[in-house]
């Protein structure tokens, strides 16, 4: 059994922790809300704040929404750094900018603990089923030691580099989301528009060279109208911000993710940012005058 923090048990958040706790590991959980009931009757202890979370655990998980959380969590008066003794590992598992993970790093460092970012993707579906794809930044030190955690929360699990390269590998993974979601509401659109069962085309096309995970998750989402948030579009909104961000930075070009973040910002200015990042599709059925089906 280790002592382990968390830090953030929103909708992936959660899960997570419960599958930590479900493996014997003794938790010491924080969060803006009530953390959820199941984890505090499972015998998790509750902290006053991520200072406490640090200095009680060897392990810390973070999982925020955005940068400026994770600076907070990490580095305000109660935050975990003031909690930290030499030898402990953060583990950073939220999407943010892969420039502030490296500045996060190296103040980490200097109080002789590792860190490790480690994005996840598959969502909520992937928390729940413990079958996310983690790509982790750091130390091989540092993620030897995590990776038996790490196995018990996801499936494809890879550390791609140093400090920064686990937050660069998720940007990349949600421009190819984004950009797949996108293709797939112009097709089903079309299909649906030129008068062919939108519901029987996505069917079709799972025995080609188009299928895709987003076409038979996201695609069905589209058919059947359910935009419940497994990932928020403002989420990704976020997550292609860091991507032209770095484009902007690097000197490159990234045409589409531009313009499929043209069409997040479109579906939020409608009042849809907090739904799934499936119903970006609404975009362009507004554009189009059509529906791709009827809720």
């Amino acid at each position: 059994m280790q002592k382990l923090g968390f830090i953030g048990l929103g909708i992936m958040g959660g899960p997570m922790a419960g599958h930590l706790q479900a493996a014997g590991h003794k938790l010491y959980l924080h969060d803006v809300k009530n953390p959820p009931a199941n984890l505090v009757e499972g015998g998790a202890t509750v902290c006053t704040s991520a200072m406490e979370v640090a200095k009680r655990a060897d392990i810390i998980f973070v999982m925020v929404p955005d940068t400026p959380h994770v600076e907070e969590v990490l580095f305000s008066e109660e935050g975990v750094a003031a909690g930290l003794s030499p030898g402990k590992i953060v583990v950073d598992m939220s999407s943010i900018s892969p420039i502030a993970t490296k500045e996060f790093a190296k103040k980490i460092n200097k109080k002789s603990c590792a860190y490790l970012d480690a994005p996840v993707s598959g969502g909520e579906v992937g928390a729940k089923a413990a079958s996310l794809t983690i790509m982790v930044g750091g130390p091989q030190e540092a993620f030897d030691s995590v990776k038996p955690l790490f196995e018990l929360l996801g499936k494809n699990i890879t550390l791609v580099g140093e400090n920064g390269d686990g937050q660069t590998t998720k940007v990349a993974n949600q421009i190819i989301v984004a950009l797949n979601i996108q293709a797939v509401a112009e097709a089903l659109l079309f299909a649906s528009k030129a008068g062919a069962n939108p519901a029987k085309v996505r069917e079709a096309l799972m025995g080609g060279f188009a299928s895709s995970r987003i076409l038979e998750v996201h695609g069905e989402r589209m058919v059947k109208r359910t935009f419940n948030p497994g990932f928020r579009i403002a989420l990704h909104q976020k997550d292609l911000n860091l991507a032209l961000q770095g484009a902007k930075a690097l000197g490159v070009s990234l045409p589409n993710t531009s313009a499929t973040q043209e069409l997040m910002n479109a579906c939020a200015a409608n009042g849809m940012s907090g739904l799934d990042h499936s119903a970006l599709c609404q975009a362009i059925e507004l554009m189009s005058n059509h529906k791709i089906a009827q809720g």
